[in-house]
Parts: C-alpha cells; sequence; structure tokens
C-alpha cells in the first residue's frame, strides 16, 4: 500500500523521536535527526498541517491512577445499516470507560478498549450500558491479564 504522505527520510526520523518522545524540544529533535533548528521546526508544522501528526497527549499509568481493569469487548449489532452503525460509533463516545473503539470486520460490528477500576464497575458497565444500548445483539468480553508489550501505534522502520 503506497504512503499517503510525502515524506522524505529526514521526516521518517523526525516522527520516530517525535513517538517515541513527544515533548523534547525542537533544539534536541534537530540534534537527533541530524539537521538545524529552523528547518526542523518547520518540517514538524509542516507534518501536523497535513495530518500525519494529529497532536500530542501525555501517557497516564492507569494502575497508578487506580484503573485496575483494562479489557476488551466485541459488540454484534441486530442491524447494520449505515445509520445503526453510525449510532453505535456516537454512543461510545459518550461512555468515558471505553477509552478507543473500532467498527470492525468478521462476527463483531465493534471493538471497544475499556478501563475501569474495578471488575465491578466493568461489569455494570456491561449489564447496564452495553447490553441494554438499542440494537446490540452481542457483547462478548475479554479481561486482560498482563500487557506484554506497549509501542508506538505506528511502526517506523522497523
Amino acid at each position: 500500500m503506497p504512503i499517503k504522505a510525502d515524506l522524505d527520510a529526514i521526516d521518517w526520523k523526525i516522527l520516530k523521536e517525535l513517538q517515541n518522545d513527544g515533548r523534547m524540544t525542537n533544539v534536541e529533535l534537530s540534534r537527533r535527526v541530524g539537521i538545524s533548528a529552523p528547518p526542523c521546526l518547520r518540517r514538524v508544522k509542516r507534518l501536523e498541517d497535513a495530518g500525519v501528526i494529529r497532536g500530542y497527549r501525555a501517557l497516564l499509568n492507569a494502575r497508578e491512577l487506580g484503573l485496575d481493569v483494562v479489557a476488551f469487548c466485541l459488540i454484534g449489532l441486530q442491524h447494520q445499516s449505515d445509520a445503526e452503525l453510525k449510532a453505535f460509533a456516537e454512543r461510545t463516545r459518550n461512555w468515558p470507560i471505553v477509552r478507543r473503539a473500532w467498527m470492525v470486520s468478521g462476527e463483531s460490528d465493534f471493538m471497544l478498549h475499556c478501563v475501569a477500576s474495578d471488575l465491578t464497575t466493568f461489569q455494570t458497565f456491561v449489564i447496564e450500558e452495553l447490553t441494554s444500548a438499542p440494537n446490540v445483539d452481542t457483547v462478548r468480553t475479554a479481561l486482560t491479564i498482563k500487557q506484554v508489550k506497549d509501542e508506538g501505534l505506528v511502526g517506523i522502520g522497523e
């Protein structure tokens, strides 16, 4: 699949460094990628404007914040019309326990990444929110045991 953005080797280095540490200064970034600071800043701005860099955020430690349960839910809808798919997608935005959501192909229609303080909170969400939501036919859950990999979302230079 062709890359949609017009990126050269320096752009790829910038993306890799920022994905590993989005808080570094432009001076440090320019040193790491081997160009001076002004053109480095222009490149970063161009990557942001083009939508290649969507934003910056802090990665929080859920456990340290008392959020010990991480689970995935596979949701099957009774009807998969465009309106029903959009309605469920919109509903996920109003559930704080759902941190990420994907429309998927196969036996399920959606996959939800959920984070909760405890098992009771997660179970209550599943029973009172998910299974009772309009058009939901099936809900399958998978509680995580242990995270074994945590990398940036895009593999660069691998």
